[in-house]
Parts: structure tokens; sequence; C-alpha cells
């Protein structure tokens, strides 16, 4: 595994900063040492403290990691380093025990607050980027340093070529300042080593939805209302860049995997007041709940297999069973089975369970989860008043809807699963209000098979009640 260290400020909100980069490590499967510079009591808000550390024992931490075979390291990063003294002794470390490194010219925290003195600056040009492989300035940044004001796209390949000038071997300068990316919903970061190249990537934004109505962990970069500032992008994207590079990658396809790295981590980011705080692990938690969710499908599909008699409940279309993701959007974040279940002369045949196979589960499951996110599970199974009855046996909450009165343009599962939840809320008694139901029928129309649907927070709880409606039916 290779080693990284990161140089840089503590962030006691986590979202930036030392904590940042060490997740940002973890998740990309580095080891990543760190040496504090600065302390900061800093939250959504703003900085309100700071405190830098004794250059001396920042220089005594450095040489600890790098005389040690055991942690020392191959990449290095630089964050917050505030004063001129600081900057000189981490130049003389770094440059004594010819470290390769990211230089993250941090100036200012992404939620407020000064970062760097000003009579810094100078010496940050003058003893770091000309022994740096990489400088990550963003707009405002790459301003300081040129000296150049960046408007449009060739103000910031004028100010980078000057900053290439001025001694550093590449230039990355970030996006998602300048106006025109704002207003296109786009974040292009800016290469330059000699020859550029731009790395685009769509920022996450949905004016569709109220604030409110958000499905847990998917927010806006912009809303309709206002700009929302995001807390901890820049050091998680040089952190990834180091590692990145540390893993031998070239310049551009660290910055490519760097800049995925950073999107995926605002998409799952903390959504506060005015302020997105990144979320590093995000991909990670993703990958993990995919692996859950197809596991869990498959271990249904077995369960309904095995099921006795479970046959008699599989209808001429097939039954499926599906269960999605944590704040699923599509057919692709549900998985299923391909080609559905269905009954043969062998027996009870299964396809593949995969995810984005089956559109009319995928839209039942999507459908429910507008009316709680807990329910990410859903199966069909035929329609008749002897399974109904025995849905009722089981203690069921069940509710119906009729497929005449589907307005027109409307989505039938859409419509259905609203239409059968306000119906069994218009049925309860006010104590029970607001419970959802369990099965969901219809009895069908010109062209269209009755069908009952059963609901649950997981596929192996579907399969369970299906269990459980078989046993009943006998």
């Amino acid at each position: 595994m290779k080693r990284v260290m990161t140089i840089g400020g503590s962030d006691s909100s986590s979202g930036a900063g030392i904590q940042a980069d060490i997740k940002t490590f973890s998740a990309l499967g580095v080891y990543g040492t760190s040496v504090l510079t600065a302390i900061t009591a800093q939250n959504s808000y703003g900085v309100q403290a700071k405190q830098e550390v004794p250059v001396e024992l920042v220089e005594t931490q450095i040489e600890s990691i790098m005389n040690d075979e055991g942690f020392a390291v191959d990449y290095a990063k630089t964050g917050m380093l505030y004063s001129a003294a600081m900057i000189e002794v981490v130049a003389k470390e770094l440059k004594r025990h010819k470290i390769p490194f990211v230089l993250d010219p941090v100036l200012k925290a992404g939620s407020g607050g000064i970062l760097l003195e000003d009579n810094a600056l100078s010496t940050l040009i003058e003893l770091l980027l000309p022994i740096c492989v990489v400088i990550t300035p963003n707009v405002p940044e790459a301003c300081f340093i040129s000296g150049l004001e960046i408007r449009d796209k060739e103000d910031a390949k004028e100010s980078a070529q000057k900053i290439h000038k001025m001694g550093a071997s590449a230039v990355i300068i970030k996006g998602g300042h300048l106006e025109h990316e704002i207003a296109a919903g786009k974040a292009t970061d800016l290469i330059y080593d000699g020859a550029f190249e731009e790395i685009s990537s769509a920022y996450i934004k949905n004016r569709s939805f109220k604030k409110k109505a958000l499905p847990k962990k998917h927010h806006t970069l912009y809303t309709a209302e206002k700009e929302k500032r995001v807390h901890g992008a820049g050091c998680s994207f040089s952190a990834a860049l180091t590692a990145e590079l540390a893993k031998g990658k070239n310049l551009r396809d660290a910055a490519l995997s760097a800049k995925k790295f950073v999107h995926d981590a605002i998409s799952g980011g903390e959504d506060l007041s005015d302020l997105i705080v990144v979320n590093q692990v995000y991909r990670l938690w993703k990958d993990a709940d995919r692996y859950r969710v197809l596991e869990n499908v498959k271990e249904a599909v077995r369960m309904l297999k095995s099921t006795k008699n479970f046959g008699k409940l599989i209808p001429e279309v097939g039954t499926n069973i599906g269960m999605a993701m944590e704040a699923a959007e599509s057919e692709h974040d549900v998985a299923a089975v391909d080609g559905r279940i269905v009954l043969t002369k062998e027996g009870t045949h299964a396809g593949q369970v995969d995810f984005g196979v089956s559109g009319h589960v995928a839209r039942l499951i999507l459908a429910m989860m507008k009316q709680d996110q807990a329910k990410r599970s859903a199966a069909n199974v035929k329609y008749s008043s002897k399974i109904i009855e025995a849905c009722k046996k089981a203690g069921f909450l069940i509710s119906s809807f009729e497929r005449e009165k589907e307005p027109a343009g409307e989505k039938t599962m859409d419509w259905g699963v609203r239409e059968a939840v306000r119906n069994l809320f218009l049925a309860l008694p006010r104590e029970k209000a607001g419970l959802l139901p369990d099965v969901i029928f219809d009895h069908g129309a010109v062209g269209r098979e009755p069908m009952v649907r059963i609901f649950g927070n997981t596929a192996v709880e579907v399969a369970e009640k299906v269990k459980r409606i078989v046993e009943n039916l006998e």
C-alpha cells in the first residue's frame, strides 16, 4: 500500500483540512499520515478561531514520519500553512527528503475565514511553487497568485500560464467559480503543464424538488433561491489527486479520478442551511449499499423458489421482486430479476439478479419510496379474491386503485400507488392515519392483467410476506 502525507490544519467540523484528507486517503486505498500545522475552530458559519502549531513541532512531526521506514511516504500534499515561517520549515523538509507533493494553496476556508497570512503568499510562491509536482488553486486563489483577474476561460488559461512560468511544473485551476459555469451548472478544471486540457463535470442540480422533499442524501449545489457554498471540496480534490499520483497514475488520469471522487463526495454530502459539507466516503457507502441490495434480492429469490406452492401466485406475465438502493432515483438503482420469475414445466425459473433490468418493479418501488423512503422493496403476484383473503388473514394492510379512473398523462404506478395510499388513509381510523399499505391490488383493465403487489423495507421481508400469503391460502 502506498503511503502519503498531508501537511495542513485541523478542521473541527471534519469537512475539510486534515480530517478530510485522511478520509480521502482511506477511501482511495492509500495509507495516510498527518502533520498538523494549525488548529481551527470552525463550523458552517465560518472560522471562529485558529492557532498555529509551533514550527519546531511541525518539523519534528515530518522527521518522525520520514525517519521510520514503516511510515516514510511516497507522496505528500500541503494544505493550510498560514505563516511564512511555517512555509519555510515545510519547504525545507519536503526538499530535504525529496518528497514529491501536491501544493494546495489554501487561502480561505470554504465556510469563510482567512487561512493564510497576507505576508506568507510571497513565501509560498518563492519556496513551494518551484518544487511542487502540481499546484491546485481555485479561481480566487489563482487570481491572488498570478495577480490577474479571471472572468472567463481565456483569463484562466492566461493565469495558468503565468503560474507555470513562476515555477510550477503543472497547474490545475479548479472550476466552479466563474459565472458562465454557475449558469451552465458545470465545473471545468483547467490543467496546464505546457499544454492545456479541460476536465468538466456537471454539478448535482435538481430544481424540480423543494428542499424538504429531496430524498435523503440527495443534494443540490445550486437551488432556485441561492447558490450553496461547498465545504471540503478543495482539500478532498488535492488529497484525491495525491493518492492517485502516489498509486502511479499520470497527472491527467489522476486529475480525472480526483474530479469524479469529489463529484461523488459532493452529491452525497451533508446539506446544511447554505452549505454542503462533502462526504468523502459516500462512494464506499453507495458501493456497500449496492452489494447489500443485490445479495438481499438474491436471497429473496431463493426463498421464493423454495416456498412450497409459490407457483400458484405467479401471474401470466411472471413475478418479479426488486429492491432499491438508498435514495434511489431511477430504475438503474433498483435490483430485480432479469426476465422475471416464471413457471415452467420443470418448475419455478428465475433469471439473474441485476440492477436496471426491470422497469416495472422499479417504477413500483420508486413510487412507494416517494411515500416512505424506507419502503425499498416490492413484488407482484397473481390477483384472485382468495389471495386477497389470504392477505387479510396474514394481517396485512390492504388497499387498491381502479385503473379505469387513471387520469390521462399519469404514469400508472405513480398514480396507482398514490391513489391506493390515499384510499387507505381515508379508510383507516384517525389513530392509524399515516400507515402505508403492505398490499396494493387492482382488478386490471382492457389488455391489463389484474395484479397484487406486496411491499416491504427489504426484498427478504417481501419474500417472507409472500410466504405467509401462500400459507394462509392453503
